[in-house]
């Protein structure tokens, strides 16, 4: 019998690329995002290809309560879920006085919050069916101050520290937790976030969706409980802790404002 993954941010970037591996090692899928449209592509691509099961779920996990809703959803379709990858995220970018309250109430609500209550009733599940593995991708981002994306940094220093701590807590139950971190990537995401012409980001080649999510699904299958992607970022994450941390935060000002 094969085992089933939930992968929520399933449409697109490193979910779609992750969906793919999983489905490659005859592991059923259920995946969730908001796009239908894009879900339902996938979902015919991976049966035909690969011949898994593959059941998808609209939801958009920026709204109270949804992972909720989505744990219903995947317990009525009378699902165990073996493998959780929290994968659905985005970020914003501006001076913090500045930017959006509504959408960064959404990016709590998402990078967050939704996280934490799916883990939470999933977990539970796992550790009565006596184990399973838990990905939750989280960035480079999460290891220092982020002015000028303050909150999305926040929220994924949150997803680190809360997955070092499951992972403690759930090993003696053969449970793994793995926080992903990645540094910028082509996914798409500095498009959507704003920050497309940072000095972080312009002119640089950055690493594909398919190569993060090949060295997340590696690391997850080990037990690795941090995977930070990447030789330079390693070095990068580790150096800054050994600066003050006023001169980190400024180095990644200067990385965030626009290059010339």
């Amino acid at each position: 019998m094969n085992q089933t993954a939930l992968i929520t941010g399933a449409s697109n970037g490193i979910g779609l690329e992750l969906a793919k591996l999983l489905a490659q090692d005859s592991i059923d899928l259920v995946l969730t995002a908001r796009s239908e449209d894009k879900l339902e592509q996938l979902q015919q691509e991976l049966t035909n290809e690969y011949n898994v099961k593959v059941y998808i779920i609209k939801c958009d996990l920026s709204e109270i309560d949804s992972a909720k809703t989505l744990y219903e959803e995947v317990k009525n379709l009378g699902l165990n879920i073996d493998i959780l990858i929290n994968n659905a995220g985005f970020g914003d970018f501006g001076r913090f006085t500045e930017t959006d309250w509504g959408k960064e109430q959404q990016m709590i609500q998402l990078n967050m919050t939704s996280l934490t209550q799916l883990t939470k009733l999933i977990s539970k599940d796992m550790i009565k069916t006596s184990g399973g593995k838990i990905m939750n991708v989280a960035s480079t981002a999460a290891f220092q101050a982020g002015p000028l994306m303050a909150v999305y940094y926040a929220t994924k220093a949150y997803v680190l520290y809360f997955s070092e701590a499951i992972a403690h807590e759930l090993k003696d139950n053969n449970i793994t937790v793995t926080c992903l971190c990645p540094g910028p990537t082509e996914s798409g995401f500095q498009a959507a976030t704003g920050n497309e012409k940072s000095k972080l980001v312009k002119g640089k080649k950055l690493p594909t969706s398919k190569e993060v999510a090949k060295y997340g699904y590696k690391a997850m299958k080990k037990g690795k409980v941090v995977a930070i992607h990447g030789t330079l970022n390693y070095v990068m994450v580790n150096a800054s802790r050994f600066l003050p941390r006023n001169i980190v935060t400024d180095i990644v000002y200067k990385a965030q404002i626009e290059a010339n």
